[in-house]
């Protein structure tokens, strides 16, 4: 059968899931890839109370959905970047304590461990999310930085992310980053530099979200094609770019999502320059079965109309791989 259409629960967390379940359902999903914050899950409540994990799945079920994914990217976020203020805001009170930088990433690798018992409490085999990294700041290479310096960066991620992921191993659960601006890995190139750096361990692969490729000017359908078998959730999302006025390049100007001057900015699924159509057909090519995830960001739509819209455009989309060469039947005819 086709891929289950799910709805990234992070950009609705103002929601409680009582709340939003229902609605995903209305506007036509199969299920939630839910997120960490807000009430949609919690890890330490996971963890503590026998009947959480049970409710959630309850509250699922009553709204016809199921969950494939849970998704921890703003803990993951802080293991490997250096810590400022704005990390406060999108930290749990307990991972950010008293803000000292290492010990936000300790706890934030902590956190992250628990995130992995806690998946598999709840019954998926996925957690989505980021890394962070201590080199983005130097993603532009002045002042002059040799490959000594990244080096020390990925040297830096494989050695927090090796005890995660040793947990991530012991509970049977993958971690899949998205590969994304202000992480380790952001394109082809960087993707193939982490996996090196965690040496190639077999609980790490990709969140593939093509709308943070494009706008870069990487080959998102190559990407899913260099990867295959890393492949572990595909996230659903559009974006355009080369649309401003000439004033705001790729790195953004400071500008705010929704601001007319942008190079490029998220779109409602469908309404930007994604090529979905070859996304599936390499989906398909690679063997990938899990769920098409729609991330729903467009700063100049409501999102309901967006969401629903957006489901129905992934539901039409995909279809079933071919189980055999259209031309067999012909030679099977000939031969007879």
């Amino acid at each position: 059968m086709p891929r289950p259409i799910t709805l990234f629960s992070g950009q609705w967390a103002d929601l409680p899931l009582a709340e939003l379940a229902p609605l995903a359902k209305r506007m036509g999903y199969d299920g939630l890839e839910l997120a960490c914050g807000g009430d949609h899950f919690n890890v330490q409540q996971a963890l503590s109370d026998s009947t959480y994990v049970k409710r959630k799945r309850e509250q699922l079920a009553d709204a016809g959905l199921q969950c494939f994914a849970i998704a921890n990217h703003l803990v993951g976020q802080a293991v490997c970047d250096l810590i400022d203020e704005r990390h406060e805001s999108i930290l749990p009170d307990h991972v950010w304590g008293d803000g000292d930088p290492e010990g936000v990433r300790q706890r934030a690798a902590r956190e992250m461990q628990d995130t992995a018992r806690a998946a598999a409490a709840f019954g998926v085999k996925t957690v989505t999310g980021f890394t962070g990294s201590s080199i983005w700041h130097a993603v532009y290479a002045f002042p002059p930085t040799s490959q000594a310096y990244w080096n020390k960066g990925y040297d830096d991620f494989g050695q927090r992310w090796a005890p995660i992921l040793r947990v991530f191993e012991e509970h049977g659960v993958n971690f899949a980053l998205e590969v994304h601006p202000t992480e380790i890995a952001f394109d082809i190139a960087s993707s193939q530099r982490a996996l090196i750096a965690v040496h190639n361990h077999p609980r790490f692969g990709f969140n593939f979200d093509p709308s943070h490729l494009a706008y870069q000017g990487v080959d998102y359908v190559q990407f899913l094609r260099r990867f295959p078998e890393r492949i572990y959730n595909a996230h659903m999302k559009d974006v355009w770019w080369g649309k401003g006025d000439g004033s705001v390049g790729v790195f953004g100007g400071h500008t705010s999502f929704g601001d007319p001057r942008r190079f490029w900015d998220f779109r409602s699924v469908g309404r930007g320059m994604i090529d979905f159509e070859s996304i599936i057909v390499a989906l398909n090519d690679i063997g990938y079965a899990g769920p098409l995830s729609v991330e729903w960001e467009d700063s100049r739509m409501d999102r309901v109309h967006g969401a629903t819209e957006s489901a129905a455009f992934c539901r039409r989309l995909d279809f079933k791989p071919a189980l055999g060469a259209f031309d067999a039947a012909f030679a099977k005819k000939a031969s007879t």
